[in-house]
């Protein structure tokens, strides 16, 4: 399971060092896709397969399951560690999440985020400020802390 938040840089070739804490859990190589609220998402191998299914099963007909689809995989990138715990991202993907130097890098159970920073900081501002709204509203999903 991932969780924690830590802060990181990409230098100017794409290259960041993924926190060690993560590094056994995501295995030698991962996949790096465009995720939601503008970060990217990273997944281990057996959980990248997981997902994989779940959008095969989603119904071709539906356009927003057709254009979900399209999405995901095509910013998807296999990656793996360099010998200083560094993963390369892809262009396109530091495109999508807008990295600069400053990124945050957070575990979200069976993924890892990747975020700007300034963009992280604003979202966590946004959210913390609804949390308990969120909060009430997952009891339609029949969760309670």
């Amino acid at each position: 399971m991932f969780m924690g938040e830590y802060q990181h840089s990409i230098d100017e070739k794409g290259r960041m060092i993924i926190p060690a804490k993560y590094r056994e859990a995501l295995g030698e190589s991962f996949v790096i896709t465009r995720g939601l609220d503008q970060c990217l998402f990273v997944y281990p191998q057996a959980e990248w397969l997981i997902l994989e299914q779940k959008l095969k099963a989603l119904p071709l007909m539906k356009s927003d399951a057709r254009a979900f689809t399209r999405f995901f995989f095509s910013g998807a990138a296999e990656c793996e560690l360099d010998k200083q715990g560094r993963a390369n991202i892809p262009s396109n993907l530091i495109e999508h999440a807008k990295l600069e130097k400053d990124c945050v890098v957070i575990g979200v159970s069976n993924r890892v985020e990747i975020w700007s920073k300034q963009v992280w900081e604003s979202y966590a501002n946004e959210s913390e400020q609804s949390f308990n709204e969120i909060a009430e509203k997952l009891v339609d999903f029949n969760f309670d802390l």
